[in-house]
C-alpha cells in the first residue's frame, strides 16, 4: 500500500520538476536522515505536530532548496505522508534508473575478485541484458558466486556444491 502511494507522490513529483535527477539525490540524503532512530520517532509521535514535523524536514533542506521540493515537502507534511519519502526517494531511484539504463548489482561471495574479474563479469551481464550494471561486492558465507541485480529481477546462483550434486546425478544417468 505505502509503495503505490509512493508512486503516485513521485509521479506528481516528476511531472512538476525539471530537475528530478537533483531532487532524488536530495531526497536520498533525507532518506539517510528520517531514517536514523530519533527523526523516525520525532515523525512518527502523535505528540509534535505536522507543522513542527514539516519545518524539521525543511531545515534540514536549507534556505536554497528548490521551491519545487520546498512546496512538495509540504504537501507531503499536510496530508502527513512526511514518512514517506523513503519510499518516495526509491521509487524515483527505480524511474531515474530505468531511464538511463543503469542499474545496481550485489555480487556475494566468499574471496574477493579481483577487479578485471569484476568488470568481465559486469560486461558480460551487460551483453545479456541490454544494460550497463555496475556491481559491488559483499563478503557471504556462499561456497561459490551469487549475482542479483534487483530492479532487473536477475539473480544468478553458481555453487560449487549445486554443481557436484549436477555432475553425480549426470554420471548416475550415464551409467
Amino acid at each position: 500500500m505505502e509503495e503505490l502511494i509512493a508512486k503516485r507522490y513521485a509521479k506528481a513529483l516528476s511531472s512538476a520538476s525539471k530537475n528530478i535527477v537533483d531532487i532524488a539525490e536530495v531526497l536520498n540524503v533525507l532518506t539517510e536522515a528520517i531514517n536514523t532512530p530519533e527523526v523516525k520517532s520525532a515523525l512518527n509521535s502523535p505528540i509534535v505536530a505536522s507543522e513542527k514535523k514539516t519545518e524539521m524536514i525543511l531545515s534540514a533542506l536549507g534556505k536554497g532548496a528548490d521551491a519545487t521540493l520546498v512546496n512538495f515537502i509540504k504537501i507531503l507534511g499536510e496530508n502527513k505522508r512526511l514518512d514517506l519519502i523513503p519510499a518516495i526517494a526509491k521509487v524515483l531511484n527505480t524511474d531515474l534508473q530505468k531511464v538511463s539504463n543503469e542499474y545496481d548489482g550485489v555480487l556475494l561471495s566468499k574471496e574477493t575478485l579481483d577487479a578485471a574479474a569484476l568488470t568481465k563479469l559486469e560486461k558480460t551481464l551487460e551483453k545479456y541484458t541490454g544494460s550497463t550494471i555496475k556491481l559491488t561486492q559483499e563478503k557471504s558465507d556462499l561456497d561459490g558466486l551469487r549475482v542479483s541485480v534487483d530492479d532487473l529481477g536477475i539473480e544468478v546462483n553458481f555453487s560449487k556444491e549445486r554443481v557436484k550434486e549436477q555432475l553425480i546425478d549426470f554420471i548416475k544417468k550415464s551409467l
